[in-house]
């Protein structure tokens, strides 16, 4: 009887690259419910003058939980159409805003005035 190996089949552990496409920006704004406004700065040379120019665009993002606050460094990636404007996601807050940390801090420490 001659040797038969069973080949078994395991998927990989290796996460597949995303070919979505990812961007880091600041949030500008926060106004909408669960959409968050993300401003790219792109810094581009100057094909005739080789001077390196700043532009900004901005995206909208689609934001479930509502966590992200006005200038909070965040990650966002492609998605399908969600709405007129609203092709991106949010992926990852990758740095809290200073201002978002004392706007949190203020509303804890507001006393209620509950003794009369």
């Amino acid at each position: 009887m001659a040797d038969t190996q069973i080949a078994t089949i395991t998927p990989t552990t290796e996460a597949q690259p995303s070919r979505r496409n990812e961007k880091v920006g600041i949030v500008v704004s926060t106004k909408m419910q669960k959409t968050i406004v993300v401003e790219i700065e792109m810094r581009k040379a100057h094909p005739k003058y080789k001077r390196v120019m700043k532009s900004n665009k901005k995206f909208y993002a689609h934001d479930e939980q509502n966590s992200a606050r006005v200038g909070d460094v965040v990650r966002i990636r492609e998605a399908r159409p969600l709405s007129k404007l609203k092709r991106w996601s949010l992926e990852e807050i990758v740095r809290r805003s200073s201002l978002a940390q004392l706007a949190d801090a203020k509303v804890v420490t507001t006393p209620t005035n509950d003794a009369k």
